[in-house]
C-alpha cells in the first residue's frame, strides 16, 4: 500500500473504535475524572460522540449492576468504585501479603487439628501413653 492510497481511504471508525468495550473504557475514565464522581449522561454522550444513547444506558446498567455506580437522578450517575491514580501496585502487594497470611493460617490450622486428634486419641487410650 502506498501513502497516497492510504490517505484517500474514508475516515470511518474501525470496528474496534466503535466497540462497546472501548466505549466503556472511555466512559469509566470520563466518570472517574468527573467532579465529585458525578456525571451527566447527556454530557457524556456528547463528549464521547455517541449517537445511540442506548449504548450509554447499556454501560450504566452493567456498572450499576456490579455496584460501581449509582443513579443520582434521571440523567446523572455517581461513581462508587476506586478512583484514578489508585495505587494498584500497593493493592497487588497487599493481596500477596494476605494470601501468604492465609497460607500461614491454613498451616497453623492443620497443626492444631493434628494436635486435637492426638489429644482425643490419648484420652480414649490412656494406657498407651509413655
Amino acid at each position: 500500500a502506498n501513502a497516497v492510497g492510504d490517505s484517500l481511504q474514508p475516515q470511518t471508525p474501525s470496528r474496534h473504535e466503535k466497540s462497546l468495550g472501548l466505549l466503556t473504557t472511555k466512559f469509566v475514565t470520563l466518570l472517574q475524572e468527573a467532579k465529585d464522581g458525578v456525571l451527566d449522561l447527556k454530557a457524556a454522550a456528547d463528549t464521547l460522540a455517541v449517537r445511540q444513547k442506548r449504548r450509554i444506558y447499556d454501560i450504566t446498567n452493567v456498572l450499576e449492576g456490579i455496584g460501581l455506580i449509582e443513579k443520582k437522578s434521571k440523567n446523572s450517575i455517581q461513581w462508587k468504585g476506586v478512583g484514578p491514580g489508585c495505587n494498584t501496585r500497593e493493592i497487588a502487594d497487599k493481596l500477596i501479603d494476605l494470601k501468604a497470611e492465609l497460607d500461614d493460617l491454613a498451616l497453623r490450622e492443620h497443626e492444631l487439628d493434628q494436635q486435637r486428634i492426638w489429644v482425643q486419641q490419648s484420652i480414649k487410650n490412656p494406657e498407651c501413653q509413655t
